[in-house]
């Protein structure tokens, strides 16, 4: 329990999930182990970091970036750094107008952080892209020359064969989704509104080399919890469950609708073609947010999950690949949207309070269905995994590096942490004690020095 916490503060303000207080930058920090040479770029991550020192939940805290600068074996430099929102000059700004008109510059920031076209990106599924520097620096929002007017979502999907920029925004009023393809180059070059039956909340969806995967999916907008002032969205049993397949270039009317069985979906691991069908592997749920915005699941069940749909017949099959609770799923970047082996994700669990707990990585073999597990410790818990391919590697194997931050609550240290990914039993090769805690947050990535 952080200092000053009771029984009636909320598990994301205490313990590690609790802020920090300061932007700290240092400079040469000590490798236990050795990081591999081939290493040279930016690890980042993104954490719910409230700068009042409060928010009504885990996942509206302002953003924070926490990154880690690796050269040729060195650890260069280590710095936290808000994103400058206008929500840290004043937490009580509002981001829609009594006349209904959304601000979409007013963000928090805080979910996940990727580079393309030569621009760091840190996201928020509710607004505008914000721009950040190699050292971690706020340069402020983009809106694609003013061709965004939607939302952009916190999980873009770059495509390594074409390299466009794939994303989507989804809103509390209409247009409810809006689908958004950026070119290698940085330039919006489609806004798509895709028909759905509501407000639903599409926290993700997955690409393949042809086509795009829209979750309808039955968690919906409340406005009466919106009033309140808490995490907007609940369950609803009476929203129908389904998918839609559209080609990458298509329009609202060339969507497929695939009916599946009621869940709620925050991350997928991958997606691909086969045959005459599209796959989808992703870490589901059985249902969640009973009561909008708890963390707990009720009586819903995560799992990681298949999805087949047959683009000929129209036929959709589903079945569970590993019923452990698995979330925070990741493949290599080179095979987003291509079929994938291995996929790299948290064992999850709970906590008696309902609060999120980490219990180690888990590598799971999709061709032979084995999976390998690394648990850091009694005490440590890890952060999303990042799979790194080693340099030449073949793009489909498991050669290269697992990245997270690794807490241990024993200390109350965290430490950058790079697995062989290849064989998840070793110890780490490389870790590197960092000069403050980094809270448990959400999304990062590996953004290597450019060739």
């Amino acid at each position: 329990m952080s200092a000053g916490a009771t029984e009636e503060t909320p598990f994301h303000l205490q313990g590690n999930f609790a802020p920090v207080q300061e932007e700290v930058t240092a400079f040469e920090l000590e490798v236990d182990g050795a990081l591999p040479p081939e290493l040279s770029g930016l690890y980042v991550r993104q954490s719910a970091n409230p700068i009042t020192g409060t928010s009504p939940h885990w996942f509206i805290g302002d953003g924070m970036l926490h990154g880690i600068r690796i050269e040729k074996g060195r650890a260069v430099w280590y710095r936290n750094r808000y994103v400058k929102t206008p929500y840290l000059d004043d937490p009580d700004v509002e981001r829609m107008s009594e006349t209904g008109q959304v601000d979409r510059t007013v963000s928090k920031a805080n979910t996940h952080i990727l580079r393309h076209a030569g621009k760091m990106l840190a996201l928020e599924e509710g607004s505008f892209p914000y721009i950040v520097d190699e050292e971690l620096c706020t340069l402020g929002t983009t809106d694609f020359d003013g061709r965004l007017t939607s939302a952009f979502s916190a999980h873009p999907k770059i495509c390594p064969v074409t390299g466009e920029l794939l994303s989507f925004g989804y809103g509390q009023l209409p247009p409810y989704l809006t689908y958004l393809r950026v070119s290698p180059d940085g330039k919006l070059v489609q806004s798509e509104e895709i028909t759905v039956g509501g407000p639903t909340m599409m926290h993700d969806f997955a690409v393949t080399e042809h086509y795009a995967i829209f979750m309808d999916l039955p968690v919906v907008f409340s406005i009466e919890e919106a009033l309140k002032g808490g995490m907007p969205f609940h369950w609803s049993d009476d929203y129908p469950a389904r998918m839609g397949i559209m080609p990458r270039d298509g329009r609202d009317a060339d969507v497929r609708w695939f009916e599946v069985k009621p869940c709620f979906i925050f991350h997928t691991l991958n997606a691909y073609e086969s045959g005459d069908s599209v796959v989808l592997d992703a870490c589901r749920s059985s249902e969640v947010w009973r009561k909008a915005g708890e963390m707990a699941m009720g009586d819903g069940r995560l799992s990681l999950h298949r999805f087949e749909f047959d683009l000929k017949t129209g036929a959709v099959s589903e079945r569970t690949l590993d019923d452990r609770m698995l979330e925070f799923p990741r493949v290599a970047d080179a095979r987003v949207g291509l079929e994938n082996r291995y996929g790299f994700m948290l064992d999850v669990g709970q906590k008696d309070d309902g609060s999120p707990a980490f219990n180690g990585l888990v590598k799971v073999d999709l061709e032979t269905g084995r999976s390998e597990a690394h648990k850091y410790g009694e005490a440590a818990a890890s952060a999303e995994p990042v799979f790194v391919l080693a340099e030449g590697a073949d793009p489909n194997s498991d050669e290269g590096w697992v990245m997270s931050y690794v807490h241990d609550e024993s200390r109350n240290k965290t430490a950058f942490t790079v697995l062989d990914a290849s064989d998840l039993s070793k110890p780490p090769v490389a870790r590197v004690e960092l000069p403050q805690r980094v809270p448990y947050g959400f999304h990062g990535s590996w953004m290597p020095d450019p060739a």
